[in-house]
């Protein structure tokens, strides 16, 4: 699955040219590929290296927006999320939730139970079991290490988690090449292209190759996250700005004492009311989120030392026991969420609901051009399905109908995941973590990973030597990335198609072992695979992982 731009690009006949590889671009062009469109799917940087691999990785219903009576939208994502867990089970599964409630939360416990009610009634073609209601002396026994000073009692009730949400990414626009679309990373729009008062496609650069280029589509769907208005930038847009970004930090810790066991915590923050989560996530525990207004660098967003020691704060104020530091952090995480525009305001109360943006509506019309705004990764398939369906009205085209809810992700064919699993531990010849692990990554693709070995028996082994928690990437994976998942640099591997980098020690054990076996099967240079190294690493800066502030000659 090599990377090249077509000579005849110019006047390639594409229907469709999507501008955005985020879950909802990369789903967006496999829901049009599936139905027949020739489509062109462009990114400036990876798939889903923007807001889609900050999310909180959740597949969630929005309990919380039952609050804001967007009943239509809690009802959208609980039935996204049954499809999720049917199409894509080895990257979504169902996971637990506590609602501890205490005396001091704004939201009694008859208002949760309410909302409880309402929840389950919304999803009531389901599979995952209706919501429980615990009495604070039934809360601590479940979950010994909550704070039982003011606690009145708790609900507990199921929603899913997408443990590896740039997985979700990657497969959909893998899924779309395979049914025919072209799919180029590293490939900056720098303007739209105009006729009369339409858009007819869109100029870009080749940020790996180098050159200008143009394609040529009745259709743009300009769906960039929070770069939307800079892609409109480019297209002389003069019409009110879309995007009003709020930013979301998170931070990551090894277990600790009177972390939850098996299940989330959703809390209640005590300095300021909103809700974040404790979610146990990737053998850790993922804590956030924070939601703060944004103006500042899209291309590099960090978390700052206040959002770490809020999280910090609100942690072990819930859970006494956990005494968390700041040294206890492993790595942070921090994106942007691509809401609409909102100046004022609770930034909780602006609505999570995607805005398809039809140009051709506009004060001043632009045909021919789509703008999406906002969307969660929950319910993505269905902003997809919107997105195509209106795409179709444009084209005039007969429409043979959306099947993405009925077709698994690639590494979900299989009408039995856990026999499946079972069999390919029994027969891999790898431990029982190696093989875990493929199998949370890839799926039912793990053998063709595994098959990338050959007879090279170093292919099958873990990179790092490290004794204490090891990453454990295979040298298997290192080729079946470039090879087979459109990987492009070091970054991509480890951060977008391995996950390796989201382990605690971001991948920085094996990012040189990485690049020597890309040196010697890929026939990189000693040079690129150095500087691929040294890109890595800068670019993991942000993450302030705790190997970086433990080891000067990371630093270097």
């Amino acid at each position: 699955m090599n990377r090249s731009i077509p000579r005849d690009i110019g006047s390639y006949p594409f229907d469709l040219i999507i501008v955005g590889a985020g879950i909802n671009g990369a789903g967006t062009a496999r829901d049009a590929a599936m139905r027949g469109l020739r489509v062109l799917l462009l990114d400036k940087g990876d798939i889903s290296d923007g807001t889609t691999q900050w999310s909180t990785r959740l597949i969630h219903g929005g309990l919380r927006y039952l609050e804001y009576y967007e009943f239509g939208l809690v009802r959208e994502s609980l039935r996204e999320r049954e499809i999720l867990l049917h199409i894509a089970p080895h990257l979504v599964r169902p996971l637990g939730f506590m609602v501890p409630v205490y005396e001091r939360s704004k939201r009694g416990p008859r208002t949760i139970r309410l909302g409880m009610i309402a929840y389950d009634a919304l999803s009531f073609d389901k599979s995952l079991p209706n919501h429980r209601m615990f009495s604070a002396r039934e809360a601590l026994e479940r979950e010994p290490g909550l704070n039982p000073e003011g606690l009145l009692g708790a609900a507990f009730y199921y929603d899913a988690q997408a443990e590896y949400a740039e997985r979700l990414a990657v497969e959909n626009a893998i899924s779309a090449a395979r049914h025919g679309a072209l799919v180029l990373t590293y490939a900056k729009v720098e303007r739209l292209l105009h006729e009369s008062d339409g858009v007819v496609g869109v100029e870009f650069t080749d940020l790996l190759g180098g050159g200008r280029y143009t394609a040529r589509a009745p259709v743009t769907v300009n769906v960039a996250g929070p770069w939307v208005d800079e892609v409109l930038s480019g297209a002389g847009y003069r019409g009110p700005r879309l995007i009003g970004g709020t930013k979301g930090s998170h931070i990551v810790v090894d277990p600790f004492p009177g972390a939850p066991r098996e299940e989330a915590l959703y809390v209640e923050a005590r300095r300021d009311g909103r809700p974040y989560f404790i979610v146990p996530w990737n053998g850790r525990y993922l804590i956030g989120t924070t939601d703060l207004r944004y103006e500042g660098d899209l291309d590099h967003v960090e978390a700052s030392e206040e959002e770490i020691e809020y999280l910090l704060d609100e942690t072990n104020h819930v859970i006494p026991r956990a005494s968390l530091s700041r040294e206890d952090v492993l790595f942070t995480y921090s994106g942007v969420r691509p809401l609409p525009y909102q100046p004022e305001g609770a930034e909780g109360s602006i609505t999570r609901r995607h805005i398809i943006h039809d140009h051709a509506r506009d004060e001043r019309p632009t045909d021919g051009l789509i703008s999406i705004v906002g969307g969660k990764l929950t319910t993505y398939r269905n902003l997809a399905r919107e997105t195509v369906d209106l795409v179709y009205e444009k084209l005039r085209l007969p429409d043979p109908g959306c099947d993405t809810d009925r077709m698994p992700l690639p590494g979900g064919l299989t009408d039995d995941f856990a026999s499946f699993a079972a069999a390919f531990k029994a027969t891999s010849g790898l431990s029982e973590d190696l093989s875990e692990r493929l199998l949370r990554v890839y799926g039912t693709r793990a053998p063709e990973v595994l098959a990338y070995a050959g007879e090279d028996p170093s292919l099958r082994m873990p990179l790092s030597s490290r004794t204490s928690q090891p990453t454990g990437l295979i040298g298997a994976e290192v080729l079946y990335a470039f090879e087979q998942e459109m990987a492009q640099t070091l970054s991509d591997l480890l951060l977008r198609r391995s996950m390796a980098g989201m382990g605690p020690r971001v991948a920085l054990d094996v990012d040189e072992a990485a690049a020597e076996v890309a040196q010697r099967y890929l026939g990189w240079s000693p040079d690129q695979a150095k500087e691929e190294v040294r890109r890595y690493r800068e670019f993991v800066r942000r993450y302030h992982p705790k190997d970086f502030r433990r080891h000067k000659t990371l630093n270097a």
